[in-house]
């Protein structure tokens, strides 16, 4: 078996496709609209969410089930139905035009899968099992979950906000010496609210150790 490639995507503004108007599906679009692309759901009956989403134009709806030409301009689509044979359908026409598709709990008919996410403000992990097991996947998320705290978020923002700062000044710094900034100190004073002071302790730590 292959190994899976690990990736994120910026989807803002890129027209992504839904087919299927159930939980499953409604999740798709969820977490499609947080990522800021432009959904179309095509589906016979959405669930309320879905309804919601439509009713505020958020997401466009096409009331009715799949039919061949309906991925024209779509960068991926998101199969989630019960029916084999429009998964199938899809996946073919899909090919066909070179968009990348993913059927839910169907790695075999896939062109992608999704990984289980934990999130912390902009800091996202993901776990997957190559679509062998999601439920190992969430469980092995929920364990990440239980350590991960929520000052992570807030250490990634102190992160970037360094980062802008040492650009501006025309500096950068490598991979290694972050590492070494980062320490204990720094995450101790996210944690505890003190985020100018956790600023100016990593900031100063790095341009002690700067590349030139």
């Amino acid at each position: 078996m292959s190994a899976w490639y690990p990736v994120f995507l910026d989807l803002a503004g890129q027209p992504c496709l839904v087919v299927g108007g159930g939980a499953v599906a409604e999740r798709k679009v969820g977490a499609l609209l947080a990522a800021g692309a432009r959904v179309a759901v095509i589906a016979p009956e959405v669930t309320a969410a879905i309804a919601a989403w439509i009713r505020a134009g958020d997401i466009v709806h096409v009331a009715r089930t799949y039919r061949p030409g309906d991925l024209l301009g779509q960068r991926l689509v998101f199969v989630a139905t019960d029916s084999r044979e429009v998964t199938d359908a899809v996946r073919d026409e899909a090919r066909e035009w070179n968009v990348w598709v993913n059927a839910a709990d169907d790695a075999a008919r896939s062109d992608f899968i999704l990984p289980s996410v934990a999130r912390r403000g902009p800091l996202t992990v993901a776990v997957g099992t190559g679509g062998t097991s999601p439920a190992l996947a969430r469980l092995v998320r929920e364990d990440i979950e239980t350590w991960l705290g929520e000052e992570y978020g807030a250490l990634v923002e102190v992160a970037a906000d360094v980062r802008r700062e040492l650009a501006e000044r025309g500096r950068r710094s490598s991979g290694d010496a972050w590492t070494r900034s980062l320490d204990d100190g720094v995450r101790r004073l996210v944690r505890e609210g003190r985020r100018t002071e956790a600023r100016e302790r990593l900031l100063a730590r790095l341009e002690n150790d700067v590349c030139a």
